[in-house]
């Protein structure tokens, strides 16, 4: 056989591989607001030529951690964004329905931090546009993996601001926050379920990973995982938060990331923080599930933090 021709066939099969492999990436969008891309933390911008976020505002956020962690996990996703600041999926239908109607095989949708803002607590929004979003996104494609996140407890809202959670455990808000989520995912057939970053959260504090109370000072050992304004997630939150849907959606163990995950190496954990962080996402992800609708916020002790893993 000729040299010319042989090398041709060889250029065309690897194209053909190529194009193969490149059909087989699973598409996935996140619709949410700034406790998806990442708000005041390094996590904002980061890694953003990896992801396409649908609003050109060049955003990597959360999406781009779990595209990395996908790739590191040697899957293939192809992944989309569509966040604005301060908004919930009301927002999104009014605004963003015609860059999200598309037939995706997985979307994660958060809502605004209070579930309503001008309810704050109240589901019924949530749960109004939750089944709107279920229903398009069914209708393009009726295979598709739909999962909500329920977000975290707002320190500021616990121990400074105004709020139905003002002077209760740290723990209240987040537990409210998974009931109306729950709720919300139940009033829909085609919601696969609840990814509980909140409970993720309130597990790091409760084991002495993380801290209780910023207003406080951070004790040493422990991380932080709110920003400086207490409300939004520090690039230790929205790393969790990220582990989370990693684990939520491709149903990998995150601790299988491993101590030299690159995002972590990147964004200047210590070794110690990104395992403590890892088994946290495991735990969670493994514990059975609860219906914080009826059960009371337990206020157990918490764990001192572990004198050996160094603090923020």
């Amino acid at each position: 056989m000729h040299l010319k021709p042989f090398r041709a066939i060889l250029l065309a099969a690897a194209a053909t591989l190529l194009v193969a492999g490149a059909a087989q990436a699973e598409t996935i969008v996140f619709v949410g607001n700034s406790f998806t891309f990442g708000a005041l933390s390094p996590v904002w911008r980061y890694r953003a030529s990896t992801v396409t976020d649908l609003n050109g505002e060049g955003i990597g956020g959360v999406p781009a951690l779990f595209k990395l962690f996908t790739d590191e996990a040697g899957l293939s996703y192809d992944v989309s964004l569509e966040t604005h600041p301060g908004i919930g999926l009301d927002w999104h239908w009014t605004n963003g329905f015609a860059k999200l109607d598309k037939a995706w095989d997985h979307v994660v949708l958060q809502s605004f931090s209070t579930l309503d803002r001008d309810k704050p607590g109240d589901p019924a929004l949530l749960a109004d546009y939750t089944r709107r979003w279920a229903d398009t996104f069914h209708a393009r494609n009726p295979a598709v993996d739909i999962r909500l996140t329920s977000t975290w407890s707002r320190a500021d809202l616990t121990f400074q601001t105004q709020s139905p959670w003002t002077g209760k455990a740290i723990f209240a808000m987040a537990d409210d926050l998974s009931c109306g989520y729950g709720q919300a995912a139940r009033g829909s057939p085609h919601v696969k379920g609840v990814v509980e970053v909140g409970q993720a959260f309130s597990r790091a504090i409760r084991t002495g990973v993380a801290d209780a109370n910023p207003y406080t000072g951070v004790p040493y050992g422990q991380v932080d995982l709110w920003a400086y304004d207490n409300y939004h997630a520090s690039a230790f939150g929205y790393y969790l938060e990220a582990l989370m849907l990693f684990g939520g959606v491709t149903g990998k163990d995150p601790q299988s990331l491993g101590v030299r995950e690159q995002a972590a190496l990147e964004l200047g954990f210590s070794p110690q923080q990104t395992t403590a962080l890892q088994k946290i996402a495991h735990d969670e992800l493994a514990a059975p599930p609860q219906d914080h609708c009826t059960a009371p916020t337990a206020t157990p002790p918490i764990a001192a933090p572990p004198s050996a893993a160094p603090s923020r």
